[in-house]
């Protein structure tokens, strides 16, 4: 009963906030009719209010209506005043999923399965990813129309995720698997990630969300989803191409034991958090009694992320003790399928002395499984053109962020900003050309 208690002071808390955010006085004077009872919109209206109209979707209401609705437009209104759509929760993991795409064929030894659906999942992705933010308010009371249709673009963004996951596995299967470090992170992250989507979709299902929301089970996912996403794959992107990056290997055997204490400490901070959300332990809390039953977990919790937090450590370290003493790394140390390898570890400044002609998707791989070089164009009598350095992007892109601040916040800022991007690409445009050019050939590099 105390838990209780303290939980409907802080919803009846977070609900004034919410009031007086909106700015609507008449809701002072009815705190639960404005959570408890809210209109059952229809999909159209709902929408309309969620996408930015909210405007028009006040009108026609009554004053009832009108209290009853704005704190949940307001909730919407703040996603999209603040760009918060949701997309960037996705974005975010895209890029990894295409380190992944290159790290697993190089060390199965066979082409990425299914490649073309492998691409156009993930455009399918970026694009649903702007339909589903609301289901983080199953519980606010949009109503069951709305939560329907927000449950349905959750689960159906879960399609193109699935179909990159079983071409990775497809991938996998049959072939010659090197498990280096940037394998051993690539690997992981499939199952990391896939169990994040997996408890994506029970938080997808309103009814089940209800339970779920605001405990330490959605912490868990989001955590799964992001870190076991995002890091894995950011991870195993450095290990993959840091020789490329730097001319230096990582040590393999110092890099495996810093990948298994990451992926069992992280195990271990994030699982425990499952079953601390199934018995419903809320989030945002910093204390608790010991009679919840909670306390092994958050222990467990504990230990584990001082392991992530050790390992991360490691790793930083590891790459610094590489870049500066690590063996010499050759132009191909993974045997390797794209142009990039061919060059030297690191690569020289304009990359390519001639510029390959590319025929397959895989080139390098191609021309090594058919025992031949790879076609280059005639080099360019004027050399190659290196750019000089200029000030005027780094103002450009100031201004677009003054722009863009502009568009949440004041007309004032926003044209201001785009007033310095016009102007620092007028002056980028008229300072010339620029540089030098370079006969990379002639040096008989």
């Amino acid at each position: 009963d105390s838990v209780r208690g303290g939980l409907t002071k802080a919803n009846d808390k977070h609900a004034k906030l919410g009031r007086e955010d909106a700015g609507v006085d008449g809701l002072m004077a009815e705190p639960h009719t404005t959570l408890t009872n809210p209109p059952m919109c229809d999909l159209t209206k709902t929408m309309a209010c969620t996408l930015g109209g909210a405007e028009s979707a006040r009108t026609n209401m009554t004053d009832q209506q009108h209290n009853n609705l704005e704190p949940i437009l307001h909730v919407h209104e703040i996603a999209n005043k603040s760009g918060k759509l949701h997309p960037e929760v996705y974005i975010i993991v895209l890029p990894p999923m295409g380190i992944i795409s290159e790290i697993l064929p190089t060390f199965s030894r066979k082409p990425l399965f299914g490649y073309p659906v492998v691409v156009f999942s993930g455009a399918t992705i970026a694009f649903l990813g702007f339909a589903v933010w609301a289901h983080h308010m199953f519980t606010v009371g949009m109503g069951p129309v709305a939560n329907t249709a927000f449950a349905l673009t959750t689960s159906l963004i879960a399609i193109p995720t699935g179909a990159k996951i079983f071409n990775w596995v497809f991938t996998l299967w049959g072939g010659k698997i090197r498990f280096t470090t940037p394998m051993l992170y690539a690997v992981a992250f499939i199952g990391m990630f896939l169990w994040g989507g997996l408890t994506g979709i029970m938080n997808s299902a309103a009814a089940s969300d209800y339970q779920q929301h605001d405990t330490y089970f959605v912490v868990s996912h989001f955590h799964y989803t992001l870190v076991g996403g995002g890091l894995f794959g950011l991870f195993a992107g450095i290990a993959y191409w840091f020789p490329k990056m730097t001319g230096r290997l990582l040590d393999d055997k110092r890099g495996k034991k810093i990948f298994w204490l990451f992926f069992w400490g992280f195990n271990a901070t994030f699982i425990p958090m499952v079953i601390a959300g199934f018995y419903g332990m809320p989030r945002r809390i910093y204390t608790y009694s010991s009679e919840m039953g909670w306390g092994a977990s958050n222990l467990a919790a504990t230990f584990g992320a001082f392991a992530m937090g050790l390992s991360v450590l490691l790793f930083i370290m590891e790459l610094l003790r590489a870049a500066r003493h690590g063996e010499r790394a050759p132009a191909d140390p993974w045997d390797a399928r794209t142009l990039e390898w061919t060059t030297t570890s690191p690569p020289p400044v304009y990359n390519f002395a001639q510029t390959p002609v590319v025929k397959e998707r895989d080139e390098l791989w191609a021309a090594k499984m058919e025992k031949r070089e790879i076609a280059t164009l005639p080099p360019d009598k004027g050399g190659i053109h290196m750019p000089g350095g200029s000030w005027m992007p780094a103002i450009a892109s100031l201004g677009i962020l003054f722009g863009g601040l502009g568009l949440l916040y004041s007309p004032a800022l926003g044209f201001t900003g785009v007033g310095i991007m016009l102007l620092a690409f007028f002056a980028w445009a008229l300072e010339g050309e620029g540089g030098e050019h370079i006969h990379p050939m002639e040096a008989g590099q």
